[in-house]
């Protein structure tokens, strides 16, 4: 096992370093830059900007660097110092924007990510059970329509509804008073009242997703030949799920619980941005639409990397759950 690790551990380091080079060239792609428009949307508000100024900030952000120049600076500092550069867009240091948004974004992806998978698993196993049950033809229903409607329509849906028939507008994380506050108990309070609406938003795909996956692959599995045999010796129906099929049936979940590490980070964007939530999201698309190209490409990065690493611990888990996938990743030593 520990030399398993050690292999997927040692084949991450090009991957990140793949990952950065791919990623800064893309944010560069984009005609012009950041600095240009600013400029130039100043100058049109009747502010005066001098050459000396306009010379000033280029040398700051060594926009007259050549490319691979740009990128040794911007992944230089990130690697020994941690500083993802400054935004364009705010004026401030990358590292603070992140820092004022990630803390709501991952408490917020955390809950639901522990919603999905409670609800999910527990209704997909109770599914597979009860085979062709009233029970089982519903959730297969809500299912279905879970997976079919995206976050961020329902999350329109039910701001509607809301509105329309309770005169209630669901929409952010705090009430009016609480907005600008700083933090206190009352205020953690009042968010507590506030967050179930984006989380039930954000994980009832998740949910849909996750009741048809382990409905599907338990049911494959309560129909081998050593369910039967378990069976025939007397084995209790509840150990016997727990202790075989559930275990096989939930390795293809336990392969993508990687990627929710940059959902953790990120939270679901379209969905944070019709209901108004301070999180990553919505911060990554004003970057994009801006292009801030430290801020975007910072963003970018961070995911990208989670979901390497998340994409490690998703293969360390399954070898753990199932040794036969580090003995074939190793050539059978």
């Amino acid at each position: 096992m520990a030399g398993y690790v050690v292999r997927r551990l040692l084949g991450l380091i090009p991957l990140l370093f793949i990952l950065s080079v791919v990623v800064f060239l893309i944010i560069e792609l984009p005609p012009g830059d950041f600095l240009t428009v600013y400029v130039e949307q100043l100058r049109t508000s009747g502010v005066l900007v001098s050459e000396e100024e306009v010379a000033r900030l280029v040398k700051q952000y060594a926009l007259d660097q050549p490319l691979y120049m740009r990128y040794i600076t911007w992944i230089k500092n990130i690697i020994l110092h941690g500083d993802f550069g400054r935004s364009f867009r705010y004026n401030r240091p990358v590292v603070d924007l992140i820092k004022e948004r990630v803390a709501l974004s991952a408490l917020i992806s955390l809950f639901s990510i522990v919603f999905v998978w409670i609800v999910g698993v527990s209704i997909g196993i109770y599914s597979a059970v009860k085979q062709y049950s009233v029970f089982d033809y519903v959730f297969t229903f809500i299912g279905f329509i879970g997976v079919s409607v995206p976050s961020f329509l329902l999350a329109l849906l039910i701001i509607w509804f809301a509105y329309t028939k309770f005169g209630v507008y669901i929409s952010g994380l705090f009430s009016q008073q609480y907005v600008d506050a700083p933090w206190s108990w009352a205020k953690f309070l009042d968010m507590l009242k506030h967050i179930w609406v984006p989380v039930i938003i954000i994980a009832i795909s998740g949910v849909a997703g996750n009741i048809r996956t382990m409905r599907a692959n338990l049911l494959d599995e309560l129909r081998k030949q050593y369910v039967t045999v378990a069976r025939a010796k007397g084995l209790s129906e509840t150990r016997l799920l727990l202790k075989y099929p559930i275990r096989i049936a939930v390795n293809p979940m336990i392969s993508t619980i990687g990627w929710t590490l940059p959902a953790i980070f990120s939270g679901e964007s379209l969905a944070s941005i019709i209901l108004n939530l301070p999180t990553i999201g919505p911060l990554l698309m004003q970057a994009l639409l801006a292009q801030d190209m430290y801020l975007a490409g910072s963003l970018i990065l961070i995911m990208g990397a989670l979901t390497l690493v998340g994409t490690l611990i998703s293969d360390i888990l399954l070898a753990w759950v199932d040794p036969r996938i580090r003995y074939r990743n190793a050539g059978g030593e």
